[in-house]
């Protein structure tokens, strides 16, 4: 079976490597895109999360100058994904993401953030409901980054001004939300109920157990599923002790990724591919489907950021072996086993 590459929206690490490191080089940057290569993965957003702003930019620059530096990040990393720090920071709703750096959305802020990248900002996930959001909404889609919403309590209302105003994707649905939550009237059935959004899902069993997982997708609907991993630098890892944006997170022998000591999720040790496996062996999508919600999913989101900044994905294709894994991957010119 062939597809083409597998697109990741959302990875902050891998293969033992933070990409929120501000020592980052472009060897342990290579070192996770080439891991990342063995997972059928051909493009990724390296996400940074919510710090406060002199840290985001410190950490921007040092992904910025590995990327650019390294031999696997110009063909693999268009841009970034910006998940923060315009979210709730309510608890239950911030997540892993620290609350006191999380700031009310403002345009002069993001601008500083992103000012002298030579690789944009393709995704920013932020909180729709806070005041000076949609502002925000329109200077970043303005500025060629596609708009997801996530660590949000946006109800349906402010659901639907997010989404006129230019908000196109849901960020790890049904996950950073605080429990309980009533039955009808909370952001997970207002994000389900909008057509306009694409959603993306953390299917590795942990974030969303399965059946809920089958729900949502039927909800949503699989041409507006998108499969990501959230991954760390435990993904393609061993248990153990690891770090991420300066703080110590533990993968479990069962595979997921928390703060020590507590049940706070930080991320995931998934990989793309497994997600594929996983949502196959569950029986909700057959493989051609899977195999789309993390790839030409994906880049549909991705498409207008990308023209506006004149970027074109490098051409892919992953041949698949009869249990959904990558055999061969090729990547523009560069051809690679995946054994």
């Amino acid at each position: 079976m062939h597809s083409t590459g597998l697109i990741d929206l959302q990875v902050n690490g891998y293969a033992g490597v933070d990409f929120n490191d501000t020592a980052l080089t472009a060897a342990a940057l290579d070192h996770a895109l080439e891991a990342m290569l063995r997972s059928g993965v051909t493009a990724c957003l390296p996400t940074l999360i919510t710090a406060d702003e002199a840290t985001l930019i410190r950490r921007l620059a040092a992904l910025d100058e590995a990327v650019a530096q390294s031999r696997l990040g110009p063909l693999m990393a268009p841009g970034f994904h910006l998940e923060g720090p315009f979210l709730n920071p309510a608890p239950g709703y911030a997540g892993c993401h620290p609350p006191k750096a999380i700031i009310p959305p403002d345009p002069a802020t993001l601008d500083r953030l992103t000012r002298g990248l030579r690789r944009p900002v393709l995704l920013l996930t932020l909180a729709p409901e806070r005041p000076g959001a949609l502002p925000l909404i329109r200077h970043a889609r303005a500025a060629g980054i596609a708009i997801a919403m996530g660590h949000t309590a946006a109800d349906a209302a402010a659901t639907e001004q997010a989404a006129r105003a230019g908000v196109t994707l849901s960020t790890h649905l049904g996950n950073a939300l605080p429990q309980p939550q009533p039955k009808f009237l909370n952001p997970l059935m207002a994000q389900l109920a909008r057509d306009e959004l694409h959603a993306s899902f953390i299917a590795d069993g942990i974030h969303i157990p399965p059946h809920a997982l089958k729900a949502l997708l039927r909800a949503k609907q699989p041409q507006r599923c998108i499969l990501v991993t959230d991954a760390t630098a435990a993904a393609a890892a061993p248990p153990g002790l690891y770090r991420f944006a300066g703080m110590a997170i533990e993968r479990a022998a069962d595979g997921s990724v928390r703060v020590p000591g507590t049940a706070t999720l930080a991320g995931s040790a998934l990989c793309l591919d497994q997600a594929v496996r996983n949502v196959t062996a569950w029986g909700f999508a057959d493989a051609a489907t899977a195999l789309a919600m993390a790839s030409r999913h994906a880049a549909a989101v991705l498409a207008p950021a990308l023209a506006h900044h004149g970027i074109r994905l490098p051409e892919s294709a992953v041949t698949w072996t009869g249990t959904l894994h990558p055999d061969t991957v090729s990547l523009g010119a560069l051809e690679f086993s995946a054994r």
